[in-house]
């Protein structure tokens, strides 16, 4: 399987990139010439090559949803995070939603498609080295999904899990967010085996085990104090993690 792996996975890479590279003058002509609604489509159709690529390596992705999500309010999308790969589906999946990521800064420049998209889309950048850059982004970034009815995506870990298993949740980003949407639903969502691409390490990439994303019942904000609100929501996503 392995040897298989460093044969399939340069083939992966030049396409995953090529599609980077060929969306990121097609979300500038979208934004400048037709504006954001435009640009979201295009961001849409980005993720949904990305997520099909992976069927390179042998990795389907399977969402898992028994719930009508609420519609016309703002939704706070709160998940585990196992790799790079969480984001495309979560973002292919939850289009209807117009998801949009808190992601650390370092993430808004250098990367065809995906910086462009995170500096004109709509996303949070957090500096983790300047805690008040990081608030202030992070109480625009509530305003302005509350004001469009924008999903939020928020993975309150903060960093990659290498090998499946949680940490502990921060709480801040996911407390300053439901702040200021009270009104608004957590939807608590679990990834499985997404860390496996990389179970090998950078490369190779690992082959053949299918994503899955699994929704939970939506939360209504208001409806418990935030520190059972964030204890509930991530009992409910380790819970389900295999």
């Amino acid at each position: 399987m392995k040897i298989l792996s460093y044969i399939l996975s340069p083939i992966f890479i030049l396409v995953f990139f090529l599609f980077l590279i060929i969306f990121h003058p097609l979300q500038w002509l979208s934004l400048h010439l037709l504006g954001q609604s435009a640009h979201g489509k295009v961001v849409d159709a980005l993720n949904f090559f990305l997520v099909k690529s992976m069927l390179i390596l042998g990795v389907s992705v399977k969402l898992k949803n028994e719930y009508k999500l609420p519609e016309d309010t703002t939704i706070i999308f709160v998940s585990n995070h196992q790799s790079t790969f969480d984001i495309p589906p979560i973002g292919w999946f939850f289009r209807k939603h117009y998801p949009k990521f808190v992601a650390k800064i370092e993430l808004g420049k250098g990367i065809p498609s995906v910086s462009y998209n995170l500096r004109n889309g709509g996303a949070a950048l957090i500096n983790r080295k300047d805690p008040k850059q990081a608030i202030s982004e992070l109480i625009n970034f509530s305003k302005r999904i509350k004001e469009n009815n924008w999903g939020a995506i928020i993975f309150p870990e903060g960093t990659r899990s290498r090998n499946g298993k949680p940490k502990k949740f921060a709480s801040n980003g996911l407390k300053v967010i439901t702040k200021v949407n009270k009104e608004g639903y957590v939807v608590p969502l679990t990834i499985n085996n997404s860390w496996k691409v990389f179970k090998y390490g950078k490369f190779p990439l690992g082959l053949g085990s299918p994503i899955t994303i699994t929704t939970h019942e939506p939360i209504k904000i208001d409806s418990l104090p935030f520190e059972e609100l964030l204890e509930k929501t991530e009992k409910v996503i380790k819970e389900h993690i295999k």
